[in-house]
């Protein structure tokens, strides 16, 4: 089988927008209305009350009837966005497409209150900017200043330095990745292997050639050089950690068990503060903002007349 790892001595190894707004995943909570009881068959029921409160579905027939702020929630939309929220339930994906559209509902209201007009970016819907703009002009975000950049950089000095670089061989025992048995039994192989490299490392070469089901056997199992992103993510977190010489264990990756030998080590270099700030900055900035956004949105959601479904709203107004 081909492990994908393209180790053939010159060169790394085993590698082989219909929502407007992305809520992230500490979004407004939200939980259903338990609706009220239903007229027994000997009961006739009586008409509906539009003044009455409009109360999510609660059976696989049913979708819910919900309006923000006195405008109703289409059915028929809540049907097409349900694509958009894969659940292991369809009363989940019912209930977070629901959720989605009442944002979105709420994030439109609020454009058209505070009269704006927009004009579209390549590639973007009217809708889309709109929102961008309504984002940018009300939630207003402090950029993370050098001083902070640099507080961050010194307590996460690891995350900042260049990649290993690393000149190795293997071995592959391919198998299934989701054969249990056989899995089990090719670890017992890749492990009596290892023992007979221990006793004699010289070898590596023809045990290669006899046992691994990669085209790098040709070459005694050579990789060539490998640093980050050379190679499957699974194999690449065990490799680059790897001394020199024999790996005591076998690394498992998608395509089976690997018995590695780490013939050279170049160890990354630190980088420097100057060359980081700008991700750094990023990075800060981008966590500032999915807190602010949905902040913002809870603000929206306490001042709306909801009906039908519950979404946390926030205490107060965006204050920062």
């Amino acid at each position: 089988m081909g492990c994908g790892c393209g180790g053939n001595g010159t060169g790394g190894g085993c590698a082989g927008s219909q929502p407007v707004v992305e809520v992230p995943a500490n979004a407004p909570a939200v939980q259903e209305v338990v609706p009220e009881s239903r007229p027994s068959a000997d009961e006739p029921e009586t008409e509906e009350d539009d003044s009455g409160p409009e109360l999510i579905a609660s059976s696989e027939q049913e979708w819910p009837r919900i309006k923000v702020n006195g405008m109703p929630i289409a059915q028929e939309a809540i049907a097409q966005e349900l694509q958009y929220h894969p659940a292991g339930t369809r009363h989940e994906a019912v209930f977070l497409a629901s959720q989605a559209l009442v944002i979105r509902e709420l994030l439109q209201q609020r454009a058209v209150e505070l009269g704006l007009q927009v004009r579209a970016a390549s590639g973007e819907s009217e809708e889309e900017a709109l929102t961008r703009t309504l984002i940018e002009l009300e939630v207003p975000l402090p950029r993370a200043d050098e001083d902070t950049c640099r507080r961050y950089y010194e307590r996460n000095r690891a995350r900042f330095a260049s990649a290993p670089l690393l000149a190795a061989r293997h071995i592959l025992l391919g198998c299934p990745a989701d054969d249990v048995e056989e899995r089990s039994r090719t670890r017992e192989r890749a492990e009596t292997l290892i023992a007979q490299l221990r006793e004699n490392a010289e070898r590596f070469a023809e045990l290669a050639l006899s046992h691994s089901d990669c085209p790098s056997k040709e070459q005694g199992g050579a990789l060539g050089q490998i640093s980050q992103g050379q190679t499957v993510p699974e194999f690449e977190r065990q490799l680059l950690r790897l001394p020199l010489g024999l790996a005591a264990q076998p690394l498992e990756s998608r395509y089976g068990f690997h018995l590695v030998w780490v013939d050279q080590r170049i160890e990354g270099q630190q980088l420097p503060f100057e060359v980081v700030e700008g991700s750094i900055r990023a990075e800060l900035d981008q966590r500032v903002w999915q807190v602010a956004v949905v902040q913002y949105i809870k603000s929206l959601i306490g001042a709306a007349d909801i009906q039908g479904i519950v979404l946390e709203g926030a205490d107060s107004p965006l204050l920062q």
